[in-house]
């Protein structure tokens, strides 16, 4: 990992919490996000320079809880050192990729997103909301689009599903999000389905994280695109995935993955098809993802946008 260049330094540390309502609840096979909540930490040098970054936790993905990150934050009373950044453990990734992207932004100072040039998919909502929800988008209407599956019967999503790849713009891609919801009987009726449409860019992580194998056949047996999401959850399934062969698309939730420089190496390093993809974070953590995403070659959309949920 290529850590920032520099002596064990002393910062003065602050942190605060936030909460961010979504407009209207989020619906996944996992269930329902009303809230979004989370930690915005704020590191200052000898010169009053100061950088930012954000703990945008995310337990049902496997990260640390919002109170875990906090009784992190709680062990340091007003100052913390670069050697206690890079201690942080593996259990805590959203404290790691916080603590490091403060670091960075202090260092770099870069630019807004506005300046970065990345291609945004548009969350949609689940069921037949995501017919109208669309065109509430600004125009241009965006080229790639995600929508939920697994919320409603698969009959239901379906018939839903013809509806909206008749409806939306022409050239646009959709891809379809199963959070690992889906037994395989149902994942090859959706390959079937997105094959004859010829409207889908990739179905995310349609099986459990334990059908990896199952996976991994079906990307080979099918010509539309299968990604990875809840199985590299973290950077140590990001590795165990590569070792096993996956040569598909990984979606990959940086604020969640630990330190962002380790991250980078090794996405530059495997030349892996990366989609990076929102856990809702606020503009602190967002900022920092993207300009993770720019320093890559791979041009996918990014599932970044999100804004209108809030």
């Amino acid at each position: 990992m290529r850590r920032l260049k520099a002596a064990n330094k002393i910062y003065k540390f602050q942190f605060d919490t936030y909460q961010r309502r979504f407009r209207q609840p989020l619906q996944t096979s996992k269930g329902t996000w009303r809230v979004r909540e989370g930690i915005i930490v704020s590191l200052t040098d000898e010169s009053g320079k100061s950088g930012r970054g954000e703990i945008a936790p995310l337990p049902d993905f496997g990260s640390e809880t919002l109170a875990q990150g906090l009784e992190f934050c709680q062990r340091f009373d007003s100052t913390i050192t670069t050697a206690k950044i890079y201690q942080i453990g593996d259990c805590l990734p959203a404290c790691q990729f916080a603590f490091e992207s403060a670091l960075l932004n202090l260092r770099e100072k870069e630019n807004s997103d506005s300046g970065i040039d990345l291609d945004y998919c548009y969350l949609l909502p689940a069921g037949t909301k995501a017919l109208t929800a669309w065109q509430e988008l600004e125009r241009p209407y965006p080229s790639t689009f995600k929508w939920k599956i697994d919320v409603l019967s698969i009959a239901e999503e379906i018939a839903i599903f013809q509806k909206l790849v008749a409806a939306l713009p022409p050239k646009s891609k959709l891809r379809l999000d199963a959070n690992a919801g889906l037994d395989s009987q149902q994942t090859r009726q959706w390959l079937q389905v997105a094959e004859a449409s010829n409207k889908v860019e990739f179905i995310e992580q349609p099986l459990s994280p334990n059908d990896f194998a199952e996976m991994l056949s079906l990307s080979k047996e099918y010509s539309t695109a299968i990604a990875l999401d809840e199985s590299v959850a973290s950077f140590n399934q990001l590795e165990t995935a590569y070792k096993r062969g996956w040569q598909g698309v990984y979606v990959i939730k940086a604020a969640i993955m630990g330190y962002p420089s380790r991250l980078l190496d090794f996405c530059q390093d495997k030349a892996i098809d990366v989609v990076f993809s929102s856990v809702f974070e606020t503009e602190i953590g967002r900022q920092a993802v993207l300009n993770l995403a720019a320093k890559l070659p791979n041009r996918r959309a990014v599932g970044f946008g999100v804004n209108h949920w809030f």
